[in-house]
């Protein structure tokens, strides 16, 4: 699987032809200490939300924060780390006085062409927002590079999202997820 960028294309290259198979990605960690990364083109926005501006709504699941009045729509909040089988937020050391919120765009493939996709008013009922414990850099990552995970190493919670294993340059080891995977799932528990 080739995941394009649009420097994939040259000016003189045939749509289609992959000149250079890289692609940007968002370092985030999750704790304990779980490095992940997820496709720049599957996310929306990165929002810092202050304590008490996520609405819980009762009997939902566990990892369900609530909602989030985002730009006027409803945004639902999940806290990814319990969601994946990790340490939950609220169980995380150190004080915090916001929550660091990723919103996933799951109606765009992992494998789809960047110059091809286009948003579409249905997308929005898609979005979802992850709750992090820390969000890192915008890195660029081979996708030629991206190992299969060994089936011993990923937990059972988080092997459905999993695409692979990428090593970055200074020798991290992050986990490539596939955003469409997980709001799938969220899908299917709501």
């Amino acid at each position: 699987m080739i995941v394009l960028s649009a420097d994939a294309f040259s000016s003189n290259a045939m749509p289609g032809t992959i000149q250079n198979p890289r692609q940007q990605f968002l370092q985030f960690t999750l704790e304990p200490d779980t490095n992940l990364i997820l496709p720049l083109f599957q996310l929306t926005e990165i929002l810092t939300v202050p304590l008490g501006q996520i609405t819980p709504i009762p009997h939902m699941p566990p990892w369900t924060m609530g909602v989030h009045n985002w730009r006027g729509e409803v945004l639902w909040v999940i806290d990814f780390g319990a969601f994946l089988g990790l340490t939950p937020w609220n169980r995380q050391l150190g004080s915090r006085t916001n929550y660091r919120v990723i919103i996933l765009n799951g109606a765009v493939p992992f494998d789809s062409d960047p110059g091809q996709r286009r948003r579409s008013p249905n997308q929005r009922n898609q979005m979802v927002g992850l709750v992090v414990t820390s969000v890192g850099d915008i890195t660029w990552c081979e996708t030629d590079r991206i190992q299969s995970p060994p089936p011993a190493s990923v937990n059972a919670e988080l092997a459905p999202y999993v695409r692979g294993f990428w090593v970055s340059q200074d020798g991290a080891m992050h986990v490539v997820l596939d955003g469409q995977a997980v709001t799938e799932r969220l899908a299917a528990h709501s």
